[in-house]
């Protein structure tokens, strides 16, 4: 390994210990948690296509398993959220950090560059009223509409949005939650496309999102 790759190993590695050191949050089986972070200053943690598409590949192999369902998710250009549903022991905070800290890795190769990526350690909120959840997918499959990134949101390739509406197959989606939720892909899309924000409940779910 030449040193530069050592340096890259040893930064990676002494942000993962900062960033368990660093959480508060405890991860439980049958929780639903929103997980998200943003880039180190804002910067921009996606400069090209095949980075998200890097990353969905790294989501594919270790989302895809009997430990944690992938309910909604969304890659954009400087930050990410994920909506997640851990099904046995093991936490997904271990999952989403091993594989951010896999692609922080890959994206200092890529770029020639060192140091951290991300502003800090991730931001993991617990979901407490079940109820709430659908507004949470909802606002993180809005974020490319909202930051007027495309004109309709099945045009972003980068979250499972098209997933819930039926547009595209792929495993990083819980259809049976979607089925619990809604009757068909038009019901969501409808749900999604025609957002109102009601007073009471934007301010219980506003402390599950992005601060």
């Amino acid at each position: 390994m030449s040193d530069s790759l050592r340096k890259v190993s040893r930064t990676s590695n002494a942000e993962a210990r900062r960033n368990m050191a660093r959480r508060e949050i405890e991860f439980h089986q049958d929780c639903y948690y929103h997980i998200y972070n943003r880039g180190c200053n804002r910067e921009d943690i996606f400069y090209i296509d095949e980075n998200y598409r890097y990353l969905i590949r790294k989501m594919h192999k270790y989302m895809v398993d009997k430990d944690v369902s992938t309910i909604a998710y969304c890659l954009m250009p400087n930050h990410y959220h994920f909506l997640l549903f851990q099904k046995s022991a093991r936490s997904v905070g271990k999952i989403v950090q091993y594989i951010f800290n896999g692609y922080t890795k890959a994206f200092n190769e890529m770029y020639h560059r060192t140091g951290t990526l991300f502003e800090g350690p991730f931001k993991a909120k617990l979901i407490n009223k079940f109820g709430h959840i659908p507004h949470i997918c909802r606002y993180i499959h809005r974020n490319p509409l909202e930051a007027k990134l495309v004109e309709r949101l099945e045009d972003w390739d980068f979250s499972n949005y098209p997933e819930w509406i039926g547009k595209r197959n792929s495993p990083l989606v819980d259809h049976v939650f979607i089925q619990e939720h809604f009757l068909t892909g038009k019901e969501y899309e409808k749900y999604v496309l025609e957002y109102r924000s009601p007073k009471k409940i934007g301010k219980e779910i506003g402390g599950y999102y992005l601060d």
